[in-house]
């Protein structure tokens, strides 16, 4: 599974725009990768079923299909939740 490229980024541009408004995540590279407290938190990838991301829960990352806007909107509580 490919990291997202740009294309499949520009979709995702929405929920991208919300993850950056979250306190604490540093976005290092578009979309690709955020950052908590210097540590990779969650990252997108593209595949033939569609776009994922996966998020940093403890010491293992979650994947999540993010294709539909109630599944990014899904991840984005999942997201808020881990930041608590």
């Amino acid at each position: 599974m490919k990291h997202a490229g740009s294309r499949a980024l520009d979709r995702l541009e929405p929920l991208l725009e919300r993850l950056r408004a979250l306190p604490g995540l540093k976005e290092k590279s578009r979309g690709t990768f955020f950052y908590r407290r210097g540590k990779a938190f969650l990252h997108f990838h593209e595949d033939p079923t569609g776009l994922h991301a996966d998020l940093r829960a403890g010491d293992d990352f979650d994947r999540f299909r993010v294709e539909t806007e109630a599944e990014r909107e899904r991840f984005q509580k999942a997201v808020e939740a881990a930041l608590r």
